[in-house]
């Protein structure tokens, strides 16, 4: 990884993929990924870590289900951060807009087990290297 500094801005522009992250950074065993969002994720679940959400730009909303199968949707905004627990199911959306998220490295978009057919515009990944 760089040791240079990497401006968001930038390393947004750099793609136009949605729900592809790309990991700008990596520190101890987490990266450090950035992403553009628009249209519906799939519902999924990472059984032992949490996922840490910072909205950047536009809007990103988190549906969660409880452990009693009620569902909530969280909305974020612009400098907005939320952390979605480990072993919680829940289904990102947004109307357009950017985040950056903190994941141990290896980590799967779609988590340990997914809801359904992956939609064609969410890219099931460990995260792609900054170009």
């Amino acid at each position: 990884m760089a040791t240079d500094p990497i401006n968001l801005t930038t390393a947004l522009a750099s793609f136009d993929e949605v729900y592809s992250p790309r990991i700008v950074a990596r520190m101890n065993d987490y990266d450090v990924r950035v992403a553009h969002t628009l249209g519906e994720h799939v519902w999924h679940v990472h059984e032992d870590t949490d996922e840490f959400f910072l909205v950047l730009d536009g809007r990103f909303d988190v549906a969660l289900r409880e452990a009693d199968g009620t569902e909530r949707t969280v909305v974020l905004h612009r400098g907005d951060t939320f952390v979605v627990p480990k072993g919680t199911e829940h289904k990102p959306s947004s109307p357009g807009g950017s985040i950056l998220m903190f994941e141990p490295g290896g980590t799967s978009t779609t988590g340990d087990r997914h809801e359904g057919e992956v939609p064609g515009h969410v890219d099931s990944t460990t995260g792609h290297a900054l170009t």
